[in-house]
């Protein structure tokens, strides 16, 4: 099978699907009612006038604040406090991040009364700032100070890419020629189906996706609508399928979640004797440090469980930990049960584990002041608040959605095969 990606033909589609399922509606960017553009006989992408100015362009470097970035360039006291004042309510000057670019604007024709000249020199009459890869904050400096946020006009491309794994998923899906990223999307959406870290020769997967793209760049991989991931030799389906409010938006054929739930704690505790925090003064160490786990004060031999299926990924002395086991649970959440006085009889490295299995006990080993667990969550290697781990929906589509929802699969499902298809014949036409 041969790898490639392909754009998507909608007129050969059923426009009634079209319509229903895969409408969407570029935001435009639009100067609020009560503010008026400044004269200009033409305004640039983020509303701003682009006749008579110069612009200077940058990066945010290390070191960089926003107040010192406005006061270097002349901006007046009296503007910064105003425009952080009208920031308050739009965007956090302080989450500004190194490597995110920058633009100041000034009016390049001399004597504009709009150019108000500060130390010795033209303060710039706008500021814009790239806050992600879809918006920019643009701030007002002049005449008149404001804080808006424009997202960008982006375009979205329906795409169908069909990839076998020859070497890693990330270098087939490049030389199919679509984006790594779609491999991560993947990833993200078969968490809890499929171990991505033993993709085998062999395996292979079929998609119809979005793509992201900014006068004519690409951005980033948008909804992945359909898909069929053939592992090991059993196909798995992801549908993307709104039911209601529920946060889960990806279903196998049947209509049957592809995620799965984690448990709210690990064991039965009588209190948290310790939250997630990066600046925590050690109890035995002394000193200031981060504590990226929630530690819960138990009395020893409390048994302690995993929260999810996975695999042990290492069990043994972990220094100032103690006892510990690590747990691998998908390509994307890792657990860690630290302090344990003993583990699970015949527990072992490579061993799976079901949700809810007893791995260990609560004990006080490595540095502890008493029983406790200190437990760790790792989402894509960055470790989070376990307090805050969002349990997915495990509920199946809802009754009175099921029948929207069969129809939803069955279309996208026919544009894929259409499109596989297309992809075949025209494979055939080159090949004559």
């Amino acid at each position: 099978m041969k790898n490639r990606v392909q754009t998507v033909n909608f007129f050969l589609l059923s426009i009634l699907f079209i319509q229903l399922l895969f409408s969407c509606k570029s935001d435009e960017n639009v100067v609020p009612d009560n503010e008026e553009a400044p004269a200009s006989s033409q305004v640039d992408c983020y509303g701003l006038p682009s006749d008579g100015m110069r612009v200077e362009k940058g990066k945010i470097k290390s070191g960089d604040f926003f107040g010192e970035l406005m006061l270097e360039r002349g901006v007046s006291n009296n503007t910064l406090q105003g425009v952080l004042e009208a920031s308050k309510e739009v965007f956090d000057i302080r989450m500004i991040k190194v490597g995110n670019g920058y633009e100041f604007y000034y009016r390049s024709e001399a004597g504009d009364t709009l150019s108000v000249r500060q130390n010795g020199g033209e303060a710039p009459l706008y500021f814009v700032y790239e806050r992600d890869a879809l918006s920019h904050v643009v701030f007002g400096l002049g005449d008149s100070l404001f804080v808006r946020v424009v997202e960008k006009q982006i375009e979205r491309v329906k795409r169908f890419a069909e990839v076998t794994v020859n070497s890693s998923l990330w270098n087939d899906v490049s030389d199919a020629g679509a984006s790594p990223l779609l491999a991560l999307k993947l990833s993200d959406i078969y968490a809890w189906t499929i171990d991505f870290f033993s993709l085998q020769r062999g395996d292979s997967f079929k998609v119809v996706y979005e793509e992201l793209s900014y006068n004519g760049e690409f951005i980033d991989i948008g909804d992945v609508w359909y898909s069929e991931f053939t592992h090991n030799g059993k196909c798995f389906t992801s549908v993307r399928f709104q039911d209601g409010d529920k946060g889960n938006i990806y279903w196998n054929e049947e209509g049957e979640s592809l995620r799965k739930a984690f448990l709210k704690a690990p064991l039965s505790f009588k209190r948290i004797s310790s939250k997630f925090t990066y600046r925590r003064k050690h109890p035995v160490y002394g000193g200031y440090r981060p504590h990226t786990g929630v530690d819960y004060a138990a009395p020893t031999g409390t048994p302690v469980m995993s929260i999810g299926d996975g695999v042990v990924i290492s069990k043994g002395w972990g220094g100032g930990g103690g006892n510990t086991v690590k747990i691998r649970h998908n390509s994307v959440y890792t657990t860690a049960y630290l302090h344990l006085s003993r583990y699970a009889k015949g527990l072992k490295k490579g061993d799976r584990v079901k949700q809810g299995q007893v791995i260990g006990y609560v004990g006080s080993t490595g540095a502890s002041t008493g029983p406790h667990l200190d437990f760790r969550v790792w989402k894509n290697g960055t470790p989070v608040d376990p307090l805050k781990l969002e349990s997915p929906s495990v509920e199946p589509v809802s009754k009175e959605n099921k029948e929207a929802f069969g129809l939803t699969r069955d279309a996208l499902k026919w544009e894929m095969d259409s499109l596989a298809t297309m992809g075949y014949v025209e494979k055939m036409l080159q090949i004559l």
